[in-house]
C-alpha cells in the first residue's frame, strides 16, 4: 500500500518531490523515484507485502519495464509460482514485482489477471509506452491531468493517488463550476470529473495508455457486462455457490506481512467477515467498532451488537466514543479528505482508523456488502414504488401534496422520513424517484437555488446525476436490480471507497473490502434482486446464506447505517459553528447558492421541520476547504467557465 504520483511526458521532473510530499501519510515508511527522459515515477510505501525487500519503483531482470503500485495483489503467489516455472527471476517477495514480470510476459493482459485493489503506474521503456490501470471496483483512486508540454507540441500526463499531490503539478489549477454543483447535489462529485477543471479520475476497470503524446483510455471491466456471461440462479441454487466464492475471497484478502484486524459494526456484512477470519485466524481477531456518548444518539450506535459479536468470536476488542469537538475533528476529516465530501459517515471511519491504527497496519471493513446483497431500503422502496405506479397519478400527485406536512425526525431510523420521499415522488418515473431519494436538493425549497457564479449554467437547477444515465442501461427489468447497477457504478467507489480510502490511508491505515472482489461481485450479480430480496426482507438471500455462520440474533437483526447524529448535532453542538460559517456574506462572497436558501435550511432544520443536515454540512464542508486551502491559492479560486 502506498500513493503514487509522477510525469508522463517531456518535463523536468521537479514537480515530483512536492507531490511525494503531499503523500507521506499514504505511504511513511520510505520513498522511492525512477526518472529518465519522458517518465517520472515516485512512490511512498507502507509497508504490507515484504516489508523488506518491496521497495518502488520495481524493475523487471533487465530495467526495461518499470511500475509503481498502491494497493495490493491478492493472488500474488500463484502468479509468482507461475512465473518462476517459466524462468522468471524474481529479486523480491514482493507484488508489485510480480506484476512487472507478468506484464513482461503478457503485456496489457496482465492486468485483467489481477485479483485485488490497485491503481498502477507502468513504463515500458522498449514500446515506448506508459500505463495507468485503475482495479475493477475503483477501490484504489488514480487522479490525472493531461497539460500541453511548455517545451514543444504534444501533451503530458501527470498523475496522483490524491488531488492535493496533482495541484502541485499544477501551480494554475481553477475550480470547475459543475463540480461544486454536483457536489452540492450528491454530496462528493461523481466520477470521473472532480472539483477541478481539467482534473479527472480514472474509471473503476479503466487505464490509460500514453505513447508519443497519444493518450488513449480502454475501459476493461464494465460489472454489467458479467451479467451476460453466466445465467441467473433460481432461488434454490446459489447458497453453497455464493458463500464459497464469499469465503475464498475473504481468505485472500488475510494476506499480510504485518498486524490485520477488521472494522466492526455488529452489523451482518461485517459480521460475516468476522466469522470468516475467526476460522482462518491463527489467533483472535482484532477488532474496532465506534459508539455514542449522548442520551439521544444511540439510535445511531451498535456497540451492543458489536459488543456481542466480538464475545461470541472471542476478539481482541478496542471502542471508541464518538464525540462531536467541531473545531478539531471536522476540520480534521475535511483536510484528510482532500476534496470537498459530505458524507458524514467519514466523521467515524476517520476515528476508528485511528484507532485502529494504534495496533494494526490493515483492517478489513464491511463496505459493498449493501450494494452486492441489497441492504439499502431504498431497494425495497423502489420495487414498492413499482407497485405503487398501478394507482392512477393523479391520486399519487395528491399524495405528494400530502406528503409535505410529514415532520422529520433524524435519527437512524427515521420511517416518517422516508415515507415522506416515497409519496412526495410516487409520482413520477422509477429513474426520476431513485434520482431524488439519491440526491440532496430539497423539493420543499421553491426559490432560486444557485448564486450568482453558477445559476446560468445549469437548466431545471440541477447538473445531470449518474442515476439518469445508469438506471436505463443497466441490463436487467428489475427496478431494484437496476438501482443496485446504479450504486455498484457510482455511489459504491465515489462516495463509499473514496472516503474509506481518504479516512484510513490518512491514518497510514490499509482498509480491505472483501466486498468489492470481482469474482463474488459476478457471484452476486447472477442472484436475481427477487432473490437477494426474497421475503421482502433486506439481505434476505444473504441472512439464509449465513446460516450456522451467525448467531440468529445478528441474522434477524434490522439494518444499521453507519451514520452519526449529524442532525442533532446542527441542532445543538455544532450550531454555533453552522452560524459561524454560513453567514449570509459568505454565501453571498462564494456565489454557489443563494443567501435565501442557506437561511432556509437553517430555519427549517433547527425548527424540526425537516431534516436538512446533509445539506448544511456539506455547505459546512465546503466553506472549511476552501479556507484550508494554502495560503497564495485564493485568486484561483474564481470558478471558470470550462468547454
Amino acid at each position: 500500500m502506498c500513493g503514487i504520483c509522477g510525469v508522463i511526458g517531456q518535463d523536468d521532473g521537479a514537480a515530483l518531490q512536492p507531490m511525494l510530499q503531499r503523500l507521506i501519510h499514504r505511504g511513511p515508511d520510505e520513498e522511492g523515484i525512477y526518472c529518465q527522459a519522458g517518465i517520472a515515477l515516485g512512490a511512498r510505501r507502507l509497508r504490507v507485502i515484504d516489508p523488506v525487500g518491496g521497495q518502488q519503483p520495481v524493475r523487471n531482470e533487465r530495467g526495461t519495464v518499470w511500475a509503481v503500485m498502491n494497493g495490493e495483489i491478492y493472488n500474488y503467489r500463484e502468479l509468482r509460482e507461475q512465473l518462476l516455472s517459466k524462468g522468471h527471476r524474481l529479486a523480491t517477495r514482493s507484488d508489485t514485482e510480480v506484476l512487472v514480470h507478468l506484464y513482461e510476459d503478457e503485456g496489457f493482459e496482465a492486468f485483467r489477471r489481477l485479483q485485488g485493489m490497485f491503481a498502477v503506474a507502468l513504463w515500458d521503456h522498449e514500446r515506448r509506452v506508459a500505463w495507468l490501470v485503475r482495479d475493477r471496483l475503483g477501490i484504489k483512486p488514480l487522479y490525472y491531468a493531461i497539460r500541453q508540454d511548455q517545451a514543444g507540441p504534444g501533451t503530458s500526463v501527470v498523475f496522483s493517488s490524491e488531488i492535493p499531490s496533482l495541484l502541485e503539478a499544477l501551480p494554475d489549477w481553477r475550480l470547475r463550476p459543475e463540480g461544486v454543483a454536483e457536489y452540492l447535489m450528491h454530496l462528493y462529485v461523481p466520477g470521473p470529473s472532480t472539483m477541478i477543471a481539467g482534473v479527472h479520475q480514472l474509471r473503476p476497470g479503466e487505464a490509460m495508455s500514453i505513447s508519443d503524446g497519444r493518450v488513449e483510455l480502454v475501459r476493461y471491466y464494465r460489472p454489467d457486462e458479467t451479467l451476460y456471461d453466466h445465467d441467473q440462479w433460481t432461488i434454490k441454487e446459489p447458497s453453497r455457490e455464493v458463500l464459497h466464492t464469499f469465503e475464498e475471497t475473504v481468505k485472500s484478502h488475510l494476506v499480510s506481512d504485518v498486524p490485520l484486524g477488521l472494522f466492526l459494526s455488529g452489523g451482518i456484512d461485517s459480521a460475516s467477515l468476522l466469522a470468516i477470519m475467526a476460522k482462518e485466524h491463527s489467533g483472535p481477531v482484532k477488532t474496532f467498532s465506534i459508539g455514542y456518548e449522548h442520551p439521544s444518539d444511540q439510535s445511531f450506535s451498535e456497540l451492543d451488537s458489536a459488543r456481542f459479536l466480538a464475545d461470541h468470536f472471542k476478539t481482541v476488542h478496542s471502542e471508541t466514543i464518538l464525540r462531536p469537538d467541531a473545531v478539531t475533528l471536522i476540520g480534521k476529516v475535511v483536510e484528510g479528505m482532500g476534496e470537498p465530501f459530505a458524507d458524514s459517515s467519514a466523521i467515524p471511519t476517520y476515528l476508528v482508523s485511528e484507532v485502529a491504527r494504534q495496533t494494526v497496519t490493515v483492517a478489513l471493513s464491511g463496505i459493498g456488502g449493501d450494494e452486492l446483497f441489497g441492504g439499502y431500503p431504498r431497494y425495497l422502496g423502489l420495487r414498492t414504488a413499482a407497485q405503487y405506479q398501478r394507482i392512477p397519478r393523479v391520486l399519487r400527485a395528491r399524495m405528494a401534496q400530502w406528503s409535505s406536512r410529514l415532520g422529520e425526525h433524524g435519527n437512524a431510523r427515521d420511517q416518517a422520513a422516508r415515507l415522506k420521499r416515497f409519496l412526495g415522488n410516487g409520482h413520477l418515473a422509477l429513474p426520476e424517484q431513485y434520482r431524488r431519494w439519491t440526491t440532496f436538493i430539497p423539493a420543499e425549497w421553491e426559490g432560486s437555488l444557485w448564486g450568482d457564479r453558477l445559476e446560468a449554467m445549469f437548466v431545471n437547477d440541477r447538473p445531470l446525476a449518474p442515476a439518469e444515465v445508469l438506471f436505463d442501461q443497466w441490463p436487467s427489468s428489475d427496478p431494484a436490480d437496476c438501482a443496485m447497477g446504479v450504486d455498484i457504478q457510482s455511489y459504491l467507489p465515489d462516495d463509499l471507497l473514496r472516503m474509506a480510502d481518504r479516512m484510513s490511508m490518512v491514518h497510514s491505515l490499509e482498509l480491505r473490502v472483501p466486498f468489492c472482489d470481482h469474482h463474488l461481485l459476478a457471484a452476486a450479480l447472477r442472484i436475481p434482486a427477487r432473490v437477494r430480496l426474497t421475503g421482502w426482507q433486506l439481505k434476505g438471500f444473504m441472512r439464509r446464506m449465513l446460516r450456522g455462520l451467525l448467531p440468529d440474533r445478528i441474522l434477524r437483526a434490522p439494518k444499521q447505517g453507519f451514520m452519526v447524529p449529524m442532525a442533532r448535532w446542527l441542532r445543538q453542538d455544532l450550531r454555533e459553528m453552522a452560524h459561524d460559517l454560513l453567514t449570509d456574506d459568505v454565501i453571498k462572497d462564494r456565489g454557489y447558492v443563494k443567501p435565501a436558501y442557506v437561511r432556509w435550511l437553517l430555519e427549517t432544520h433547527e425548527s424540526g421541520h425537516r431534516n436538512c443536515s446533509d445539506q448544511l454540512y456539506a455547505l459546512m464542508v465546503l466553506e472549511l476547504w476552501h479556507r484550508g486551502l494554502r495560503a497564495g491559492s485564493s485568486e484561483r479560486m474564481a470558478v471558470v467557465a470550462t468547454s
